[in-house]
């Protein structure tokens, strides 16, 4: 039994999504920010912004959030998922939501 090999025009896709979505520009290097509270401005900006977002703003802004933390999964350290988690509150509060 052999296995396959991925193609590696698929490899990092997930960083592809993120960095040329078609439904928000995000700021460079948004999720590596220490600031809960700046990326999720960051994130309501860039999906207030947008034109091209097929959802409301909030949830374009919170499944991006969510994307991230969850393609990061094991790579992602406790201290960042954290901070991600908590701009996650951050911008349900921007937004008037629970």
């Amino acid at each position: 039994m052999t296995m396959k090999r991925p193609d590696p025009s698929s490899a990092k896709w997930s960083a592809r999504v993120a960095r040329d979505s078609d439904a928000l520009d995000l700021e460079e290097g948004v999720f590596t920010w220490d600031v809960p509270v700046r990326i999720a401005q960051s994130l309501k900006r860039s999906a207030d912004a947008s034109t091209r977002r097929k959802a409301e703003p909030f949830q374009s802004a919170m499944s991006m959030l969510n994307f991230y933390i969850n393609r990061a999964g094991k790579n992602l350290n406790h201290d960042r998922k954290l901070i991600l988690e908590r701009a996650k509150g951050e911008l349900r509060a921007l937004y008037g939501r629970k």
